[in-house]
Parts: structure tokens; sequence; C-alpha cells
């Protein structure tokens, strides 16, 4: 399937969702908003995808919601339509059975910064900035931005930002918890695939639950989270790959996993 403001691309296992908008630094335009919407129509069903990168074309990784185009089209209701579903569509993302990992290669601003938060996992470029500006709009972040960033780095640095406008550098992502790891620039995808190379060596399965099971803990209270991982260790446990794991244990050698 192709698509007019993205790539999307498989390499065994691993997907790659490049934004493609680089002459206007991957700004979340009515199309690629429908573009992206239909990406994640197409993870949700698929079994082969375990990993996804997901990253910008060119300089910026995304620059959030394209004013511009709002500004020009101000009673285009197909333009707000499509910009209210840009929230779901990030909760899909993150609700998907892959692990998704942000390649984070330049600016991530507004919504560039709520569609990595979006995500499981951020490298972040050391030239990288980012952050949710949307005040100095007259506007809030409206894509999970007030929700998630708050539960990652806590409600005082949250709140920093957001009432400040501020961008930071990578370090300072890096140092708040923002994004697991940096890499210079010319080695961020080298380090975005060795991270995605280990995470395709383990059960699928597992993979998933696990992502689950600690999303249910950032929106449940505890007893309601360990039921839900207790369910999830039942479905692990019935499976050929935990089988395949302890016996990989016992003999000493590497585990071959087939997600079954």
């Amino acid at each position: 399937m192709s698509f007019e403001t993205l790539r999307f691309e498989t390499e065994g296992h691993l997907g790659v969702l490049t934004l493609n908008r680089p002459d206007r630094l991957n700004a979340l335009s009515k199309q690629l908003t429908l573009d992206l919407m239909n990406v994640v129509d197409q993870l949700e069903s698929d079994d082969e995808i375990r990993v996804l990168i997901v990253t910008g074309e060119g300089r910026a990784f995304c620059a959030g919601a394209d004013i511009r185009e709002r500004a020009e089209n101000p009673d285009d209701y197909s333009i707000q339509r499509s910009s209210r579903l840009i929230s779901p569509t990030f909760r899909r993302l993150e609700r998907l059975p892959q692990v998704t990992i942000a390649a984070i290669n330049g600016p991530a601003a507004g919504g560039g910064l709520e569609l990595a938060l979006a995500c499981d996992l951020r490298i972040a470029s050391t030239a990288a900035r980012m952050g949710l500006p949307e005040i100095t709009l007259g506007i809030l972040p409206g894509a999970g931005g007030t929700q998630r960033l708050p539960r990652l780095i806590g409600p005082a640095r949250a709140k920093e930002m957001m009432l400040f406008g501020m961008l930071i550098d990578a370090a300072k992502a890096y140092e708040w918890g923002i994004v697991n790891e940096l890499a210079e620039p010319d080695e961020l995808m080298a380090t975005v695939h060795a991270w995605a190379n280990v995470l395709l060596e383990r059960p699928p399965i597992s993979l998933s639950n696990i992502k689950w099971s600690v999303n249910v803990a950032m929106d449940a209270d505890v007893d309601t989270g360990i039921s839900f991982e207790q369910r999830a260790s039942t479905i692990v446990a019935m499976t050929a790959d935990r089988i395949e794991g302890y016996r990989a244990f016992v003999e000493k050698r590497k585990p071959r996993f087939e997600g079954r």
C-alpha cells in the first residue's frame, strides 16, 4: 500500500514508517493525518510486523500540526474533522500489538512530540529539540500531550514545558526521561535498528503482553493492573515460545522464538 505523505516499508518482521513532508518539516496536514490513520488500520491486523520504527524524512521528525494549512483554510470542515482524528489515531498507535520506537531525527514539536510520546520507546538525535509550544498559539496540546507527558516525567516538569511553551534539547529530554537513548545524528538509525533487532529476537507474544500490561498500569489502579498481568501471564504460559524459552535455558543455547 502506498501513501501520499508517508512511506511504510517492511524488512521481515520490522516495519519502518517515515513521515514524508520534508518541505513542511513533516507537519501533520489533513492528508498526513488520514495516511497515518490508514497505516494504523493496517498494523492493527498485521501478524507479521512485530516492531515498528517511526521517523521523519529530512531534518525534522515532525513540526506538529500544519498551522499554515489550517490558517489558510479556516472554514474547511474537513481539516477540522481530520484534526479531531489525530488524538484517536495516536491512541490506537499506542495500543498496537507491535512495539513502537520513535526515531526522533530532528525537531519534534506539538503534535510531533505527541506522536513520539504515543510510541513505546524513543531514541533521539543529539541535534533534536522537542516540546509542546501550543500555548504560544493560544491553544493547548490536544493529541495526548497533557496526559502522556506528566505520566512520563511527572506533573511539575510537564507543566513547565507546556505552560512556558518551551523547547528543550535532546540532552535535557534524556535527563528528564522523555527519551530512552541518544545517538549522534549520523548514527541514529543504526542505533534504532540495533534496538529493533534485539526486540525482534524476543518472543512476540510476550512483547505485546508486556506492553499491554504496562499500558494498563498507567490507566488503572494496582489491583486492576495485577489482575490484567495475571491474565497475560496465563496466555504467555500456554505458548510454544514459553516451552522453547525454558528448553533453551536448560540446554544453554539461544532460543528460537516463532510467535506461537
